[in-house]
C-alpha cells in the first residue's frame, strides 16, 4: 500500500483523532443494528490501529501522555424532576 504524508497542526490532529474515533465507534456499535448492514471486521480493526497511531503521534508531539484525550465540552445530563420522571425522553 502506498503511503502519503500530510502536515497538520496539533489542533487538527486532535480533531482528526476525535472524529476518527467517533466514526469507528459508530461502525462498530451503531451501524450493525441497522437493517441490511454489512460490516467489514478488517476495516474496523484497521480503524482501531489508525486511532492508536494518531493518539500516539499526538502524545509524541506534545510530550504529554494525556494530550489525546477528548477536547469536547462535558455533556449535560438530564436530571430527574420532583416526580422522578426525566424531563425529556
Amino acid at each position: 500500500m502506498k503511503k502519503i504524508k500530510i502536515e497538520v497542526t496539533m489542533q487538527e490532529l486532535l480533531l482528526l483523532t476525535t472524529l476518527t474515533s467517533d466514526q469507528l465507534f459508530r461502525r462498530e456499535f451503531i451501524d450493525p443494528k441497522m437493517p441490511g448492514y454489512k460490516g467489514d471486521p478488517a476495516e474496523v480493526a484497521m480503524g482501531k490501529d489508525l486511532v492508536l497511531r494518531l493518539k500516539s503521534m499526538a502524545r509524541e508531539v506534545s510530550g504529554s501522555p494525556f494530550i489525546a484525550a477528548s477536547r469536547r465540552a462535558p455533556t449535560m445530563h438530564l436530571s430527574a424532576n420532583r416526580s422522578g420522571v426525566p424531563d425529556a425522553v
